[in-house]
């Protein structure tokens, strides 16, 4: 299996690389300054040439929407929030999602039994709303929808497509004092991407299995 993982350098996304890497499986992992990644900046939209040359007519089976940022942590609504936050926010968690599948669509045509995992949070639900970090929670929110977008378009050529919330996790967004470790979070994200098909395309997921509201 060809997995592809943007923001595969550090957190979650490390911990995915390598568990799919200690499994056997074939991995390409981006991060923004690339080093021992491919190269890529979800944020630019130029980089995504680089990324298609790199991968030109490799099929992937499991491509894992994983990279995005937590630009508002602890700010105020009487100051914070700037407009350029705002736009880095959704530029990163939202439209570099958008742009990373559409690039890659082709690649994942040429796979068997295709996947897009998104990972989004249950800070972008509706239902569960309790305010504050609003570019965060606004760009999820929109990170869930364009997934239950994607998921109605891309049925009838096979691509199932599942949005994933990874828990509170130990790492540099989540803190010291999250719940759980990346490790943990990446074999329950495993299993979720596992057990992914046409029939639950479009599924909104925690790490553990529950369901969650939109």
């Amino acid at each position: 299996m060809h997995v592809v993982i943007t923001g595969a350098n550090r957190g979650i996304g490390q911990a995915l690389d390598s568990r799919y890497r200690a499994a056997g499986h074939a991995v390409t992992g981006t991060a923004r300054k690339g080093g021992e990644f491919l190269a890529l900046d979800v944020s630019r939209s130029t980089d995504f040439d680089g990324l298609r040359s790199a991968l030109d007519s490799r099929p992937i089976d499991l491509l894992i929407c994983n990279a995005g940022i937590y630009p508002d942590k602890h700010h105020n609504l009487a100051d914070g929030y700037p407009a350029a936050m705002w736009a880095e926010g959704f530029a990163t968690n939202v439209t570099g999602v958008f742009l990373t599948v559409q690039a890659l669509l082709p690649n994942l045509q040429l796979a068997r039994t295709p996947k897009i995992a998104i990972i989004s949070s249950r800070m972008g639900s509706q239902q569960l709303a309790p305010g504050g970090s609003y570019i965060y929670r606004a760009s999820k929110a929109a990170a869930l929808n364009l997934g239950r977008n994607l998921a109605q378009d891309l049925r009838h050529i096979g691509i199932a497509v599942g949005i994933y919330h990874p828990g509170w996790v130990r790492s540099d967004m989540g803190g010291d004092a999250a719940e759980i470790s990346a490790a943990d979070s990446a074999e329950g994200l495993i299993a979720r991407f596992d057990e992914l098909d046409l029939d639950t395309s479009g599924c909104f997921r925690a790490w553990d299995g529950q369901e969650l509201p939109l």
